[in-house]
């Protein structure tokens, strides 16, 4: 069992057999035809012009910030921003662009206010003012619809595009019980995650103007992001934007349920109110030794990860079968 992540999912059978039969070709001379479908496909589906195919998230959200913005600018961003904090500083090393992160309220959206102050005047003496970036979910929380319009609002006024880094935005949608559409229709760009709860193993997806995308898809390459055969992970990820989702409302059941089981463990406090999609966080009382219980855990096949609070995410791999027989050894080793 692993609950460090839903970046570990494994491919279905079905995506397997899906990579094995793929119909291929160079992607970099645009000549894959599985790629070709799935660009095409997921724009469509989405309510965008164009779609770009990448290796991972922090490209897609690289090549998203770099083909927004020049050298010298600038974008706004949340402190706990997974393309501010957690990818390795990747707009201000090789886009040179300047991030300007608020603090994330609680409920993971940021202050308008706070963002309005941090817009930079038009004067040489500052980076240039360009984007909005937000994340939904964002450490498991949901952005609400009618956030996401005062949003698009917000950056409509002050003259701001305005992208989505969309990792999990199916869990989102899922959550509010809306088609993805809601979602997607505020955003310039977008990106989306096909490696995490969605199954798929390798890959993310970029969205957005025609012209947005063929300056990220020149991007991609000085990057060195251009894949050749790529239909063969294509293929999985097409299914993993169909055949998968569904799968996600499970995940949201059963991190409800392990959250509900986590409370009666000693020393293990979780707001259950808080669990909105796959994301736990529980709180560990002093007395709990969470590094000894991290090794014999491994040792028995189980996969957590040390932290004050420590993060759990259920997946498609992970049963509610799994969960008790997780929370009875919890209850063993405190």
């Amino acid at each position: 069992m692993d609950f460090r992540s839903d970046t570990v999912t494994r491919p279905t059978q079905t995506m397997r057999d899906a990579m094995a039969n793929a119909l291929v070709g160079d992607d970099v001379y645009g000549d894959d035809p599985t790629v070709n479908e799935l660009e095409a496909w997921t724009a469509e589906r989405h309510g965008f012009e164009a779609a770009l195919f990448t290796s991972s998230g922090t490209q897609a959200n690289l090549l998203g910030l770099m083909a927004h913005c020049e050298r010298g600018d600038e974008y706004l961003c949340g402190q706990q921003a997974h393309n501010y904090k957690y990818e390795a500083g990747g707009a201000a090393v090789l886009g040179s662009i300047q991030p300007q992160p608020v603090e994330n309220n609680p409920d993971g959206s940021l202050c308008f206010q706070k963002l309005e102050a941090a817009i930079k005047p038009d004067d040489f003496h500052f980076a240039r003012t360009k984007l909005l970036s937000l994340e939904n979910t964002i450490n498991g929380k949901v952005l609400p619809l009618s956030y996401l319009a005062e949003a698009r609002e917000f950056v409509n006024k002050h003259n701001l595009q305005l992208h989505l880094d969309g990792a999990r935005v199916y869990n989102a949608a899922v959550a509010l019980n809306v088609d993805i559409k809601e979602i997607a229709q505020h955003f310039d760009s977008m990106t989306i995650c096909l490696s995490k709860g969605l199954s798929a193993p390798v890959g993310s997806l970029l969205l957005g103007t025609k012209e947005y995308i063929q300056k990220a898809r020149r991007i991609r390459k000085m990057l060195g992001g251009g894949m050749r055969q790529a239909g063969i992970l294509a293929a999985a990820g097409k299914l993993a934007l169909t055949e998968q989702v569904p799968q996600l409302s499970v995940d949201h059941s059963n991190a409800k349920y392990l959250a509900e089981q986590l409370n009666n463990v000693s020393g293990f406090s979780v707001n259950v109110e808080h669990i909105q999609t796959n994301i736990v966080f529980a709180r560990l009382d002093n007395k709990v030794d969470i590094h000894t219980i991290v090794q014999h855990a491994q040792e028995k096949g189980i996969l957590i990860s040390a932290g004050n609070p420590i993060r759990f995410v259920t997946h498609k791999d992970i049963s509610k079968q799994d969960i008790d027989t997780f929370v009875e050894f919890l209850k063993s080793e405190v």
